[in-house]
């Protein structure tokens, strides 16, 4: 589950990173416009994936040494 998370989240911030550079937003290019279903779901996995990486930054470092 955290692999999938990841992965959402990077699919977002480079899809933000295009959004801010070039004024081009992958998703809604792919999927039929910002008001599709589809897009409306993406947007919702990203951010879904971003609230559960949350735990990555208060995840016990120890554990892994």
């Amino acid at each position: 589950m955290d692999t999938l998370a990841l992965i959402i989240v990077i699919v977002g911030a480079l899809n933000w990173g295009l959004i801010g550079l070039f004024q081009f937003d992958l998703v809604a290019a792919i999927f039929g416009g910002q008001s599709s279903a589809i897009s409306r779901i993406v947007y919702g996995l990203v951010g879904l994936a971003g609230l559960y990486s949350f735990k990555f930054l208060f995840r016990d470092r120890e554990k892994t040494q």
